[in-house]
Order: structure tokens, then sequence, then C-alpha cells
């Protein structure tokens, strides 16, 4: 048997523990719908009420429902990922994982494909939810620059994700808030409400260093002016490589120190 069909052997396995522990728990699948589907009927009636009050929302149909619904896919991408090792180290499981000849990639990979579903469990039901609700569709508004900006936040989110599992394996549950916390600080530096240009110079200069400042910034430029930016998509794809190697080395660097010290079998502490 090919070394090819033993990784995916092992990926489908990881994936699978994942897959039966999210079905088999109904708040678990009630809490992917349920926060995206709150922000998306909350959004949804604060633009019906800035419409009649601003010409600019009036005339970018779903300029906040779509920030929103964005956004998400960011937050739950990144949770998606540190979830997938925080069930891990709940459960004391980490241990038992590597002692199998699974590799450090193969359990990552894994973890990606859950957090895929998660979104499009999470987002998708928001997004649908919208259309009766709300009369909005994202795909009807964005085109088909939704599945490249959607695909640029999951892919940061999960950088983002790498990074904070690698380091509350290395710094116990006591840093699991980070999981929650840690996406809320390139929030207000992102543009996901208003333009990039109402920051300070100094904080732009850290935006454009996240691939989501191109990104919301390219989602206003197709809803208000009507026209789609190839260097803002280039820039947020070279921003991305950047964040996906970083995330990489941060979270091989820290596993491979929890795995030198011998502590992995107590990652729950």
């Amino acid at each position: 048997m090919s070394q090819a069909t033993l990784a995916l052997r092992r990926i489908r396995g990881v994936f699978r523990r994942h897959w039966y522990l999210l079905t088999a728990s109904w708040p678990r699948m009630l809490d992917l719908v349920y926060w995206p589907t709150v922000q998306v009927i909350l959004w949804g009636f604060i633009t019906r009420f800035l419409a009649e009050e601003s010409s600019l929302v009036a005339n970018a149909a779903g300029i906040f429902l779509s920030a929103v619904l964005l956004w998400d896919v960011l937050f739950r991408s990144q949770l998606g990922v540190s979830l997938g090792f925080l069930e891990e180290m709940y459960s004391r499981h980490f241990g038992h994982l590597y002692t199998s000849p699974l590799r450090p990639y193969e359990h990552v990979l894994a973890v990606f494909l859950i957090a895929m579903i998660r979104v499009a469990l999470g987002v998708g039901g928001a997004a649908v939810l919208a259309i009766p609700i709300h009369g909005f569709w994202i795909g009807g508004v964005l085109g088909w620059s939704t599945v490249l900006f959607m695909a640029v936040l999951m892919a940061f989110g999960w950088s983002i994700g790498l990074m904070i599992a690698g380091l509350v394996m290395r710094l116990g549950m006591g840093a699991e808030s980070l999981a929650w916390a840690a996406i809320f600080l390139i929030q207000p530096v992102s543009g996901v409400f208003y333009p990039i240009d109402t920051l300070p110079g100094w904080v732009q200069a850290i935006a454009w260093c996240l691939p989501t400042a191109p990104v919301f910034e390219g989602m206003r430029a197709v809803l208000i002016e009507h026209r789609f930016d190839l260097g803002l998509l280039l820039h947020a794809l070279a921003m991305l490589c950047l964040w996906l190697v970083l995330g990489a080395l941060v979270y091989m660097a820290l596993f491979r120190s929890v795995r030198r010290r011998g502590q992995l079998l107590q990652t729950g502490e």
C-alpha cells in the first residue's frame, strides 16, 4: 500500500472522529448556525434603517450583510481549526493520536476539512436564511467574487487557528480563551464595516499586511463601484501566502517543542 493511501486513511480517520463528535451533539450543531443567523438578522434590520438615512447604503445593497457574512467565514474557519485541536486537548487524546503513525500535517489537513464543514453549515445556513427574511443573497450581489473572497478569508482563518492551536498546546488550557478572542484583535484594522482610509496612517500600514483589508476593500468595490479589483485580490493572495507559511512554521515549532518536552500527554492541563 502506497504512502499516499496510508496518509489519506489517517486523515480520514481523524476527520471521521471530529465529524461524529459534531453530528452526535445537537448543541454543537446549534452553535454553528445560531450566531451567524443572529448577526444576519440584526445587521439586516440595521441596514434597512440606514438605507433610509444614507444614500451610500441605499445604493450599495447588502453592504453590511455581505461584510457580516464574509467576516463570519473568517471567524468560523479560525474557530473550527482551534476547536478541532481543543477537542483533542479536552479529551486528552493527543497522546493516543501520536502513538499511531499519524503525522502532524495529516492531522492538520483533517482539521481543515472539518473546519470547512463548520463554515458551510454555519455561514451557509445564515446566508440561506437571509433570503426569506431580508430578500438578500450574497452570491447575487457579489457574484463569482463571493467564492474568491470566502476562500481567502477561510484560508487566513486556518493560519490563525494553527498559531492559536500551537500556543494552547505549549501554554496549556489556560490559554484557550485565545481561540475566541485573538481573531477580534484584527477586526478593527480589517476594514470590515468601513474603508481602510478612515484609519490613521500607521494603522493603515498594519492593515495592508493582512489579507482581510484587500478582501473587504474589494467587496466594497464590487458593491459600490460595480467593479472587481484584480490588484486587491492579488495583494490579498500574496499576504495570505505569507500568513499560511507563518502559521505552519509557528505551529510546527511549538508542536516540536511540546513533543520534545513530553507534554503531549499533559495538553489538557
